[in-house]
């Protein structure tokens, strides 16, 4: 039988989602050690995509297959008791034996959170902007317009980690806005992007190419500009990761039992 976990974590001191050979600290090396030995048998997972390190997660998705029924919540419980502080199990769900949590998924969301103040209580979870000077109420409409162009072009190669092995660079975004919001620590800037794929360091590349319109290095119009290009070298830095959430993943209804 197959299952969807729902996962959240706090990348802070992670190396990411992806298990690696040189590290045992990343979100997926540690749920798979958990439930294998919760379920005392080697239980591979398979996440919805990966995370960089340092980028946190409110909602991830990952598959796995066992023998037998299994109590969902006895699991999840269990689970979480093994788990460390920074990674919860939120959710167990049963699926179609041919669900897969990464080719299903019809939608992702992404947050960047943005804080213009220094601010002890989210050094890890805000990116600081330090040249408040350069960013005012005019930069945030700008961003916002030049967001716009996201919403009408398909390849993203331009915001793409160089020597990335992908087939192409097409992403369908259907949401590209940035917004103000109130936190319990502080009031923030949010930039929520959502499309049916990303790639590689690609939601990091857009705020920093946002930030140069924002900070008038360049104008509003040089943003599609850089989409067109298609070079990383046109795009702006690559925003800290401490800012950027995995908010949601979404799938068709027909995969759940």
């Amino acid at each position: 039988m197959r299952y969807f976990l729902e996962v959240a974590y706090e990348g802070t001191n992670y190396h990411g989602w992806q298990a690696q050979k040189n590290t045992p600290k990343t979100i997926q090396a540690i749920v798979e050690d958990g439930l294998s030995k919760i379920l005392r048998k080697e239980t591979p997972i398979m996440g919805s995509g990966r995370t960089d390190t340092g980028v946190h997660c409110k909602k991830q998705f990952a598959h796995f297959d066992t023998d037998n029924k299994i109590d969902t919540e006895n699991l999840k419980y269990r689970m979480n008791s093994f788990l460390p502080p920074q990674i919860a199990i939120t959710n167990i769900l049963p699926v179609l034996e041919t669900a897969h949590a990464r080719y299903d998924a019809f939608l992702r969301t992404y947050h960047y959170h943005v804080v213009l103040e220094k601010n002890p209580f989210l050094t890890n979870h805000a990116y600081f902007h330090r040249k408040k000077r350069d960013l005012d109420e005019n930069s945030f409409d700008r961003m916002n317009e030049a967001a716009k162009f996201l919403l009408k072009h398909k390849n993203f190669e331009s915001f793409s980690r160089v020597k990335t092995q992908v087939n192409h660079f097409e992403c369908d975004i259907s949401k590209a806005i940035w917004t103000k919001e109130k936190g319990s620590q502080a009031d923030y800037w949010r930039f929520t992007i959502s499309a049916n794929r990303f790639l590689r360091g690609m939601v990091r590349a857009v705020v920093g190419s946002l930030f140069l319109v924002g900070e008038r290095q360049i104008e509003i119009e040089d943003f599609e500009k850089i989409i067109l290009d298609k070079n990383r070298k046109s795009a702006g830095f690559s925003v800290p990761s401490e800012g950027l959430f995995l908010v949601d993943v979404e799938y068709p209804k027909e995969i759940f039992v």
